[in-house]
This record gives C-alpha cells, structure tokens and sequence, in this order.
C-alpha cells in the first residue's frame, strides 16, 4: 500500500460507509482497498499533478483550494445534482436536514446597529425565558452586541453554543423602557418545514411543506391530527416550491395517503438492482380525498408523492408540470467536513415513469429550462405540454400519464402573469427585498401593544393595508433606497404582501401563509374541485 493510499484509506472508508458497501453488516473488504478503489493511470495522473503543485510549484499554493475546483469541475461533469458541498456549507445543510438547531431561538435585525428581536421562534427557549418581539438585546456574557457594527454571522456565533450551556442576555424592552438580565439555556430550537396547517372549509383541511428534513413526517402527522380535530375529511397537500429532500420520509408521507401494498416507487442503480418501497396499513389518510398542488419548482421527493398517488388513482394533482428530478442522491464524506452528494439511481413511479428530464445540452441548459417553458406557452396552457407517445403509461384505472420530465397535473391552473410582468416583478422584489420587514417591524415598534390582545381571526379580518399606509411604505421605500421607486401598479399586490409581514412577525408563519393565499389561484380551484 502506497502512502497516498494510507493517507486515503480513512476517506475511502468513510465514503464505503455512507455508499452502504456492505455484505452481512460488514464492509466488503475481502479485497485490498487497492482493488475496491482501483487505480488507473488517469487517477495517478491526477494524484501526481497535485503532488507536484505542493511540492515543486514556485510559490505556495492552497492545494485544498485546487482539489475543490477540482473536485466541483468533476461532478459537473456527471449530471446537474452531483455536488461537492464544503465542510461550512455541509454544517449548514445537515441542520436544515435535522430540523433543528441549537441556539437561543429568536429571529432578529439590526435596528440602529442594536440586536433586536423581530419574532421569537416556536419551540425555541427564548419564548420560555420571557423574551418579546421588540426586545433589544444589548449583550451576550461579556460581549456588547451594540454600537459595533457587528455582521450576523458574528452575531451568531455569540449567541450559538452546546446545547443545555446557558448565556446571560442583558435586555431593553422598549415597550416598558426597562432593562434586565435573562440567563438563557440553549436548546435546539425547531427548523419547521410543515409551515402552515389551516382550515380552508369546513371539512378540507390545509398543509404545507416547504421540504422534506428529518422532522418532516412528525411535523406533518402533529399538523393532520390537529386538522382532523377540527373536522378535516379532505387535504390539500401544498408542495408548490417545495424542491424535495430525505427519501424515507418521502416515503412515510406518501404511506399516509395509500393503502397497505400499493407500491410507492422504486429505484434502480446503474448495475440494474431495483428497490421497491411499498405503502403499509399505517397510513392514517388513506379514505380522504386528497389534493396535491404542484407547480414547475416542485421537485425530486414532490414529485415523488405527487407520482404515487397519480399512479395509484388517489387523488387529484393540481397546477402545472413538475420540475423533473428523478434523480437520486447519497452523501458521501469526504474526510475533511466535506460532502459529495453524487447520485447513485435514478427513481421511477409505480407505473415505471422516469421524471428525470435530460440534461443531455449541459447545466446551465438544464437549469434555464423554467424560461423556456415560458417561451413554449406551457405555463400558460396544457395544450403547450410537449409529450412523447413512446413515454406513455397508463394507472390501473386507465388514466394515461406520461414520463420523460416531471409530473403533469390532472387539473391545469395557468400562471396569470406574462413573462414581461414576472420579469418586472422579479426586478422589483430585487429592489424591496427585506424593507418589507423593516418597515412593519418599526410600525410595530411605535403601536405594538395595540395588537397585543386580537387574534390572528380577528387581525385577518379587521386590520387594512389602507392607501396612506402603502403611500407612506412608498416613501420608506423611497429614502432607504435612494430613488423613487414605483410600485402603484402592484399596490393590491403589495398590500397583501405588507399584511403579510404584519402577520408574520406577530402571529408566525401559520397565518402568513393563510394570508398569502388568500386570492390564490390554485387554492380557488381546489375550492371549487371540493365543492362542486
């Protein structure tokens, strides 16, 4: 064994480990790690370029930087969803992926270069400490957090540590004009991804997932059990946006809606072994009916739930065609915190689809397709769907689907912008990005306790985004960014957007995203599906 290998080995372990190379629960090395692995002149050849850079090159040269470009050069080279995610990167993935994270648990701004408060995070340990939104918090331990002009990443690293340490907060509370410590113990505090689960009548009941983590299935059985209890017979399943994550828990939520054996989906790796993954008599939704809204950014575990239930005749599929991954990922470490998340298979829907899209013409191709889809009319009519007779398939009871890129739905909504208006309002939200947030924080900031004693119901109800108050966030608008900028031609988009916000930093995401679909197109039609 030469010395590179030895310096490898526990690299080519760790990836044997996370690629699941094992035979009776051991890893498969009955063989060398030289013949496992095997070299060729192509991978010496690399192996010594970087050698010789170290060693011989005239200057000092970051050879980790080079074996990144190196590597990301690699992977782009395999297909679109081969990534190498670096060691700082992965840390945050991976939280995003647990659900969790382990912190004091609050939302906040820097207000006049003071840390303050803009929501505190359910589940998190500040709610219990008795912090408030509007709450400043003027320091961490020793450590001052005003007047410094600190980033937020500094800022985090402050008030981050081990869970169950405990750090003492100094804090200002405006609304009373007092000052007092709160010792604070860290705790994980919850990245939810069931974001909203509300009523829409009187028995169809709503849930969105923004992804699918770890905590996803709880989240989302907790969210049905609530809406049962309050008369839910029927769901609509909101997986617009929503670009997909952990298989297994894919798996798990789409078992809810199907009955014990019907198949899910299965996989296939390049040596042709097939994974079948089957619904079991677990599911606590399988008799409702179910809507699922998808559009052209629903991708990977989306599509996933939206093809079994098409293929198994549950349900209704509503909005535009899905993005088009039917790729499968595994991460595989690389020694040093880094991650190559490469694709191992390929996944298919019970009828046998593929929705992998070719990337065939290159990334940047692949990616860009969402504007051709514009140019193509399909976001516009179904009609434009281009499909192919030879990607035909067809579900037990008949219906005929199609493979060969993403999920088409059963009811079409089209989007009602043109490309020239969702050109402009893209370069608009570019301009107000954030000031939405800023402003509503320091309109509450002068009247919050106005609002103390309503509830969302009540908020939602009575509380207008009046004209004066659209003109005067114009104005703020204005001066922050330097320029006047004109939005009256969105003003009942902008307005539902502010009262968004409101929302948000009073009530949570729940009843943001009950505002924001208020008029929605695709949430009407669900409606009218139901009810007619």
């Amino acid at each position: 064994m030469n010395k590179r290998t030895q310096y490898l080995l526990p690299v080519i372990i760790a990836a044997a480990v996370a690629a699941g190379v094992f035979i009776g629960g051991k890893l498969n090395f009955s063989a060398s790690p030289e013949t496992l692995f095997s070299s060729n002149r192509s991978k010496d050849k690399l192996n010594r370029l970087i050698d010789y850079i170290d060693y011989e090159y005239v200057d000092n040269v970051n050879v980790d930087s080079i074996v990144d470009v190196t590597v990301t050069n690699i992977l782009e080279n395999l297909d679109p969803h081969s990534v190498y995610i670096s060691s700082d990167e992965e840390k945050r993935v991976a939280e995003n992926m647990q659900g969790d994270f382990v912190g004091v648990g609050i939302r906040f701004d820097m207000v006049n270069d003071t840390l303050t408060v803009i929501r505190t995070l359910e589940g998190g340990p500040s709610i219990a400490a008795g912090i408030k939104a509007g709450d400043r918090i003027l320091m961490a331990d020793s450590d001052t957090l005003y007047g410094k002009n600190m980033r937020n990443t500094q800022i985090i690293s402050k008030l981050k540590g081990t869970e169950a340490t405990s750090v003492k907060l100094k804090i200002y509370r405006k609304e009373t004009d007092e000052k007092f410590n709160i010792n604070l113990r860290r705790a994980k505090v919850p990245i939810k991804s069931v974001v909203a689960h509300y009523m829409l009548t009187d028995d169809l009941g709503y849930i969105k997932i923004n992804r699918f983590a770890e905590t996803t299935h709880d989240e989302f059985e907790a969210a049905l059990t609530s809406l049962q209890r309050q008369g839910a017979k029927n769901l609509t399943l909101d997986l617009r946006n929503n670009p997909g994550g952990i298989l297994d828990v894919t798996r798990d939520i789409a078992d809810e809606f199907l009955k014990d054996g019907k198949l899910i989906l299965f996989t296939k790796n390049k040596k042709g072994k097939i994974d079948k993954y089957y619904a079991t008599n677990e599911g606590d939704f399988e008799d409702g009916e179910i809507y699922v809204l998808i559009n052209e950014k629903s991708a990977s575990a989306s599509e996933i739930i939206a093809g079994a239930l098409q293929d198994n005749d549950k349900g209704v599929i509503v909005g535009r065609r899905s993005f088009g991954k039917g790729l499968v990922q595994r991460p595989m470490p690389l020694g040093d915190g880094s991650v190559v998340r490469l694709t191992i298979s390929r996944y298919y829907t019970p009828t046998g689809r593929s929705i992998q899209r070719s990337y065939k013409k290159g990334n940047n191709d692949y990616f860009d397709e969402y504007y051709e889809r514009f140019k193509s009319g399909e976001l516009k009519s179904m009609d434009s769907i281009k499909v192919a007779d030879s990607l035909k398939f067809e579900t037990p009871k008949g219906k005929i689907v199609y493979g060969g890129g993403g999920i088409i739905p059963d009811v079409f909504v089209p989007l009602s912008s043109t490309p020239e208006e969702l050109s402009l309002e893209r370069g608009l939200r570019a301009k107000i990005v954030g000031y939405i947030d800023d402003f509503v924080f320091n309109k509450l900031d002068t009247d919050r306790a106005t609002y103390s004693n309503m509830s969302l119901q009540e908020f939602m109800r009575d509380f207008k985004i009046s004209d004066e108050l659209l003109k005067e966030y114009t104005g703020f608008l204005s001066e922050m960014r330097g320029q006047r900028i004109y939005i009256e031609k969105y003003a009942d988009q902008m307005k539902r957007h502010i009262k968004a916000i409101y929302i948000e930093q009073l009530f949570g995401m729940n009843g943001y995203q009950q505002q924001l679909n208020y008029g929605d197109e695709m949430i009407e039609k669900v409606i009218e599906l139901h009810t007619n």
